[in-house]
């Protein structure tokens, strides 16, 4: 499985984006992780393989959505409300539905995200 992340940019507080992840071919759960500078990867939300459940960390619910279209086989993180600590390298990953970074097998190779105030 081969996974290619894109949709990074700088945007304003407050502002949104919306994160793609493009597979070749997987029928893995899927999650988006994201690492500042400085500090370790953490976990932002996950997705099972056929939608029906999602899994968000606390300082991101109410404002980011994960989502995918296996017909595409495209993940997506749309995010609202963007404050500067969600700046920071998001990364999307295909693997066992976990919040845990050892349960996910393959890697996008990231896109950056910067928030300024």
């Amino acid at each position: 499985v081969q996974l290619q992340a894109s949709g990074g940019g700088l945007v304003q507080a407050g502002g949104s984006l919306r994160l793609s992840c493009a597979a070749s071919g997987s029928s893995y759960a899927m999650a988006w992780f994201r690492q500042a500078p400085g500090k370790e990867r953490e976990f932002v939300a996950r997705i099972t393989w056929g939608g029906g459940s999602t899994y968000y960390v606390d300082s991101v619910k109410g404002r980011f959505t994960i989502s995918r279209d296996n017909a595409k086989n495209t993940g997506y993180l749309q995010m609202n409300s963007l404050k500067p600590e969600d700046t920071a390298v998001y990364y999307c990953a295909a693997g066992r539905y976990s919040t845990n970074t050892l349960n996910y097998g393959y890697w996008g190779q990231g896109t950056l995200v910067t928030v300024s105030s």
